[in-house]
């Protein structure tokens, strides 16, 4: 047995040794196969020689450098394509993601009931209010509106199956959401809830605008309540033009008022003008998604690896898309 982690980096290199020195005693105690799969997106600080000088000191760690800063979810999908373990687990560096979890999320998974085991932070301590309030906002309404099933405080770590991240592989699309694809593959999961934790070392690369522009695709890629919506919005205004055109006329004739105000028709264009604005937005949303699914481009650039050939023969897929 094979057990694989996946480790995606972006300027980490305060954090590095402080992960792969827990994480290597966690797996030594668990008296496992294992290789650690570092993801280097792009980094522009001194995380790639630290890779590198791991890599020559420990022959079970592997890393996979990009051309520039693909962002996390090319990262993990580069993991996902070129482990090799029975199970592979996906972590993030900064230790928020406990390794000390692994040996009961492996024995929960090699118990055969489930197919992977996912985790979900209990408790948003440290994280700004207002994050936290559109967060929980997120999770409720994309699980309304979409068919991926996502838990509130869901994580990326995880530990799965060799089958589990086989099917994710095969889900090569270019914008990518792994909260709902993770979601809507389906397996059977086990949720294992902990405490949230601050980061071991460096500082968070997440702002409010990433975060609200991730949230934004997450429900383009697995909804289309809002091309209804707009369809609604269109479908609404036009029943109130209608409304207001009959009123005029009908004011007209029986009171023979002329029709009076400016103002109020200055506001009723700038009002249609503004959904018509919104849905076409909405729309444009969806075809800038298609427009970068068909150029077929790759889903990340490697610049260097350590991956031996027989280690690519024995993953799911090649370096690159």
């Amino acid at each position: 047995m094979l057990l694989s982690l996946i480790v995606p980096c972006y300027n980490e290199q305060d954090a590095i040794p402080i992960f792969y020195k827990e994480a290597k005693q966690v797996l030594e105690e668990m008296a496992v196969d294992y290789e650690l799969l570092f993801i280097n997106d792009g980094s522009t600080d001194g995380t790639l020689k630290i890779l590198q000088e791991l890599a020559r000191k420990d022959g079970q760690v592997y890393y996979i450098s990009f051309s520039r800063n693909f962002g996390k979810e090319a990262a993990m999908y580069a993991g996902f394509c070129n482990v090799r373990g029975d199970y592979a687990a996906v972590m993030d560096v900064d230790l928020q993601d406990p390794p000390a979890m692994l040996p009961q999320m492996l024995q929960i998974i090699r118990s055969g009931e489930y197919d992977s085991v996912a985790t979900r932070r209990s408790t948003r301590d440290g994280e700004p209010v207002v994050r936290s309030w559109f967060a929980k906002r997120f999770y409720r309404m994309i699980n309304r509106i979409s068919d991926a099933d996502i838990v509130d405080g869901a994580r990326d770590f995880r530990l799965m199956k060799r089958e589990m991240v086989d099917t994710i592989v095969r889900m090569s699309e270019y914008n990518r959401f792994s909260k709902g694809i993770f979601g809507w593959i389906g397996f059977r999961t086990y949720w294992l809830a902990y405490e949230n934790r601050s980061r071991a070392a460096g500082e968070t690369k997440w702002n409010f605008r990433q975060l609200l522009r991730y949230a934004v695709d997450g429900v383009i890629n697995f909804s289309q309540v809002p091309l209804s919506v707009a369809s609604w919005f269109g479908m609404l205004m036009t029943a109130v033009a209608f409304a207001a055109v009959v009123f005029i006329v009908l004011r007209r004739l029986i009171w023979g008022d002329p029709v009076a105000g400016w103002a109020s028709i200055v506001c009723m264009i700038t009002l249609i003008g503004g959904i018509q604005l919104f849905c076409i937005g909405i729309m444009g949303q969806y075809i800038a998604k298609i427009y970068m699914e068909v150029k077929k481009r790759p889903h990340y650039i490697v610049a260097e690896s350590n991956l031996r050939q027989d280690h690519k023969e024995g993953a799911p897929r090649c370096l690159e898309r």
